[in-house]
This record gives structure tokens, C-alpha cells and sequence, in this order.
């Protein structure tokens, strides 16, 4: 094992933004039914979309900051920047649903970029100053977060993970 002070802060951030993504997943196939309520209850707007859609649950938004949290006291980051990582990683996923609600995909559709930009963005500028991040080191951990995101999504749908390969 890798002691904690010999990974960048860049790589731990990078680490913190894949748990608090992965957090909802997890739970959801640890937890089954427990949480599984969804945020926006089932509304539909004018537009006739749902807001959110089924996916988006209370289980995930709990329990994402909670388990990066820990993670980071894990890593040496204060508990903080954990709990910051896991709402902005939240705070993305729901913006991006939101998006996509609005364009009329399906729920857990595909969507390049849209389903990774910000769930990687908003947590970094939320921790940016606190962390003293460059526009580089965000630029970086972004790209980072996409290119492992595509290509650990269809791993953990052959795990059994993920429902869907992306």
C-alpha cells in the first residue's frame, strides 16, 4: 500500500471525485430499496419530463458525501473538502440530469461529457480555493475524471456494478 503523503493532492482529488460518483452505484446495489426514493418525486414539468428522473435518489445525494468523507480522512484530507467533493459531485450529476431531462433523453442514457464535466467540475471549483488549485490542475483532474470514468464504467458493468456499460 501506497502511504497517503506520497500521493499528490491532485491524485487524491482525482480519487474523491471517482468515490463520490461511484458512492450511488455502490450503494444502490448494497442498499436495494433502502433510499431509493426519488429526489424530484416523480414530478413531471411543463416541458412533460420528468425533473430528474428514477435514478436520481436520496440514497445517493446522503450517502456520496458521507463516503467521500471518510475516504478522505482515508487520505489525509480533512473531512471537509471530503464532504465538499461528495455535494459537488452530486450538485453535477443532478445538473446533468436535469440537462438531459430538458433535452428529452432517457434517464441513464449516454450523454459524452455532459455525464462527466460536471460532476468532475463542481466539486474541484468548490475545493478550488480552499486546496489552491491552478485552472491546469482543474483542466487536468477534469480530463483525468473523463477518460477514467469511460473506461471504468463498462468494467463495472461486466462486475455487475453498474446496470447499464456507461
Amino acid at each position: 500500500m501506497i502511504p497517503s503523503e506520497l500521493i499528490s493532492t491532485e491524485l487524491k482529488l482525482l480519487l474523491l471525485i471517482l468515490i463520490a460518483n461511484g458512492a450511488p452505484i455502490v450503494a444502490a446495489s448494497l442498499c436495494g430499496a433502502w433510499g431509493a426514493r426519488p429526489l424530484d418525486g416523480g414530478r413531471v414539468l411543463a416541458d412533460g419530463y420528468r425533473c430528474l428522473g428514477d435514478s436520481k435518489t436520496w440514497r445517493g445525494v446522503v450517502l456520496a458525501p458521507l463516503i467521500t468523507e471518510l475516504v478522505a480522512l482515508c487520505l489525509m484530507v480533512p473531512a471537509g473538502v471530503g464532504v465538499l467533493v461528495g455535494i459537488g459531485a452530486m450538485l453535477g450529476d443532478l445538473l446533468s440530469s436535469f440537462i438531459k431531462r430538458r433535452l428529452g433523453l432517457v434517464s441513464s442514457s449516454m450523454a459524452l461529457g455532459l455525464d462527466q464535466i460536471p460532476e468532475a467540475l463542481l466539486p474541484l471549483l468548490l475545493v478550488a480555493y480552499t486546496l489552491n488549485l491552478s485552472w491546469a490542475t482543474i483542466a487536468w483532474t477534469v480530463v483525468a475524471f473523463v477518460a477514467l470514468e469511460l473506461v471504468l464504467s463498462p468494467v463495472f458493468f461486466r462486475l455487475g456494478i453498474r446496470d447499464r456499460p456507461y
